[in-house]
């Protein structure tokens, strides 16, 4: 195992000399310098996994080689020393990014201790920012598959080549997008996305590729396509199994030629557009049927990237749950907030129909609804793991006793919705767009539900 490779500034020899000798009996390569100039300078030529600097030297203090260390190399610990301590030096010094503040004097037991810790935690952060690989909002992982897809899309991202991507709902294909447009020449142009399936066929046409003032009825003024607006930029396809056949054959002609026609117009605009199509339909099956053109298929494909589901990705359920339980946690005010085994186990057997976007979800609501800081089985309420016994069991205990009544001692399901629209709504301070969100439903049928039932409201919207 290679040394760990330590740059000591200090302006006193015999520190220099103590210092060095110490961390070289405990198997640390060392290098001594008197002044932060010359440590900087050394800093740039050769590889440290750690400074120890004195805070009080002339010239450049320990505070200014923390700030030049930093400014070279961010992650690089930097340990002060100081026989002039106080509180408000040693604030300075952490919000300046120091790793560790020691006090002279010490012994030597002490500075090998606080060495290997801050070395030891050194390591620790970075393996779990590999691990994480969050190279792009939203991205992480720890799938081999997909980590290989990451490197994969990095290393053609500065092409202009097609890229097709396919992949369940809720799987993360439109962040590979951006992904791929953040790692491209184009990340300070443009990045426009279309969703073929949100927009009706009738108007994808002209909100594609645009239209002159006066080209059909209601056209007041000329008005750019996406393409257009694209110019040296990405354009993302979203869905792009929804567009329509006569569309596609207007697609195929851009992709060939590099220009548009706007709707109206006299002659063709040329484009500079890199192209990133997403589905989640199985295109071969499509092109069988004809309802999706082969050569379309074919000028798209160029890299085709196919996302696994998470159901597939079995180390990525609990890692992006804790994600979530952190993200969700602090944005209620909680305290950290962790699964319990048994709804650790419930997650790691799910299906996940819905993929990560699913995943979020649920743990969202999960948060919202439990008390304390442990997620039991029941707050998960997953897709066909309860049956109905199980369900009334869990409400049981779930709800306080004030709100159930029932009919020969069994509840009943408008009891049980009822009781449960209330008990959501007290935890969400009546936030009535929170309750819906964790109740699943939209926030009209809420509305309606709170009518129906004559709910009490609390709190406000």
């Amino acid at each position: 195992m290679k040394k760990k490779n330590i740059l000591i500034v200090d302006d006193d020899h015999s520190m220099r000399f103590a210092l060095s000798e110490s961390l070289a009996s405990c198997g640390y390569e060392t290098e001594a310098v008197e002044n932060g100039c010359e440590a900087l300078l050394v800093f740039k030529k050769k590889k440290f996994d750690l400074v120890l600097t004195d805070m009080r030297m002339p010239g450049m203090t320990g505070i200014d080689v923390l700030r030049g260390v930093k400014k070279l190399s961010p992650c690089i610990p930097v340990i002060l020393v100081t026989a002039y301590g106080t509180v408000n030096t040693a604030v300075e010094a952490m919000k300046e990014g120091a790793a560790e503040f020691i006090m002279k004097p010490f012994s030597l037991d002490d500075l090998e201790t606080i060495v290997k810790n801050v070395l030891n935690n050194c390591e620790t952060e970075t393996a779990h920012k590999q691990e994480a690989l969050q190279t792009s909002p939203g991205i992480i992982t720890r799938d081999p598959r997909v980590i290989a897809i990451l490197d994969m899309l990095r290393n053609i991202a500065k092409s202009k080549s097609s890229i097709l991507i396919q992949g369940e709902s809720g799987t993360g294909k439109e962040l590979l997008s951006r992904y791929v447009h953040q790692h491209s020449n184009r990340r300070n142009n443009p990045y426009v996305a279309v969703n073929c399936a949100a927009i009706p066929h009738n108007l994808l046409e002209s909100e594609m590729f645009g239209y002159e003032k006066g080209a059909f009825t209601g056209a007041s003024q000329k008005k750019l396509g996406k393409f257009e607006l694209a110019n040296t930029g990405t354009l993302l396809l979203d869905e792009v199994s929804e567009m329509d056949m006569h569309l596609q054959a207007k697609l195929l002609r851009v992709i060939q030629e590099s220009e548009v026609d706007r709707l109206g117009g006299n002659a063709p605009i040329p484009v500079d557009v890199r192209i990133i199509a997403t589905t989640n339909t199985y295109l071969a099956a499509a092109i069988e049927n004809k309802t999706f053109r082969g050569d379309l298929f074919y000028r798209l494909n160029v890299i085709p990237v196919k996302i696994p589901p998470l159901r597939e990705r079995n180390g990525d359920i609990l890692f992006l749950a804790d994600y979530f339980l952190d993200k969700f946690g602090k944005e209620s005010g909680a305290k950290k907030i962790v699964l319990s085994d048994k709804a650790a186990a419930l997650l790691k057997s799910y299906h996940f129909p819905g993929n990560v976007r699913e995943l979020e979800n649920i743990i969202e609501r999960a948060v919202l609804m439990t008390h304390g800081n442990h997620i039991s089985p029941e707050y998960l309420c997953l897709e066909g793991q309860n049956d109905i016994e199980t369900v009334h069991r869990s409400m049981s205990d779930f709800l306080p006793s004030s709100h159930l009544t029932s009919v020969n001692g069994i509840m009943t399901l408008k009891d049980a919705e009822k009781a449960l629209i209330c008990d959501t709504l007290n935890r969400v301070d009546g936030n009535k767009t929170k309750a819906a969100k964790v109740l699943g439903i939209s926030v009209r049928t809420l509305w309606n539900k709170v009518q129906e039932y004559n709910v009490t409201e609390s709190g406000s919207d």
